[in-house]
C-alpha cells in the first residue's frame, strides 16, 4: 500500500533522533530495562483522516524514549456528544507503545503531537484534526485529573476496544477487566471497520 505523506504535517517538535539514542531506547526495550507498555488512541475527523493518524503514528515513534510496537486496523466512527450528521465521521486507531518516559512526559508529548496537528480545545465534543489519549499505562491506576489512569471512559467506547482487541487480544484494561470482555458490553453500532485502509507501523 502506498505510504501516506506526512510532509505537509511535520511535527516542529521532532528532530531527528541521533543513532545513539536509538540505540539506548533499543538496548532498553530489548533487555526490558523497566520500559512500560502504554496504549495510546488516535482520532481524527478534519482534514485528510488517515494522514493525520499515520502523522501520529510516526511522530509518537521519533520521541526518544518511546518505541511503536503495534498499531491496530482503522476504524470509521461516527461523533460522541453530538447531533448526527453535524460533523464528519472519525477515523480511529490504538497504538501499543513500549516506553521509558513516565506518564506525565509521556501526556505532554501527546499534546505536542496534538498541537503540531492545529488541534484546538474549544469545544466539548468539538471536531478536531487530530486526537491522541494516554488509554492505559501499565498497570497503573492513578486519579490525577490532568491524567486519569486508564482513561476513564475506554471501557465504554467501542472505537477505542475494538482496535486494541485486533491488535492485542489478550490485553487487561487496568481495573477493568479484559477488553475482549469489555468489547462484549458495549454498543458497537456506528464502529465500522475500515479493511481498505491501513496504517503503517515505522520501520
Amino acid at each position: 500500500m502506498t505510504r501516506p505523506s506526512t510532509r505537509g504535517h511535520t511535527d516542529p517538535t521532532v528532530q531527528p533522533v541521533p543513532a545513539s539514542v536509538v540505540e539506548r531506547v533499543d538496548a532498553a526495550d530489548a533487555t526490558l530495562h523497566d520500559p512500560k507498555t502504554a496504549v495510546v488512541s488516535l482520532g481524527s475527523n478534519l482534514g485528510n483522516r488517515l494522514e493525520n493518524l499515520q502523522g501520529a503514528v510516526d511522530a509518537l515513534e521519533d520521541t526518544p524514549g518511546v518505541r511503536v510496537k503495534a498499531v491496530s486496523p482503522v476504524y470509521e466512527t461516527e461523533p460522541w456528544g453530538v447531533e448526527p450528521g453535524s460533523q464528519p465521521s472519525y477515523f480511529n486507531a490504538v497504538v501499543v507503545l513500549r516506553t521509558t518516559l513516565p506518564p506525565s512526559s509521556l501526556l505532554e508529548r501527546a499534546h505536542a503531537v496534538e498541537e503540531a496537528f492545529h488541534r484546538v480545545r474549544d469545544e466539548r465534543w468539538g471536531p478536531r484534526t487530530l486526537d491522541v489519549d494516554i488509554v492505559s499505562y501499565a498497570d497503573l491506576l492513578s486519579d490525577d485529573p490532568r491524567l486519569t489512569l486508564p482513561h476513564p471512559r475506554a471501557h465504554e467506547r467501542a472505537f477505542v476496544l475494538a482496535p486494541w482487541h485486533d491488535v492485542a487480544p489478550g490485553a487487561e484494561l487496568p481495573g477493568r477487566g479484559p477488553v475482549a470482555a469489555l468489547l462484549g458490553t458495549v454498543d458497537r453500532e456506528g464502529v465500522t471497520p475500515r479493511g481498505d485502509l491501513e496504517l503503517r507501523l515505522p520501520e
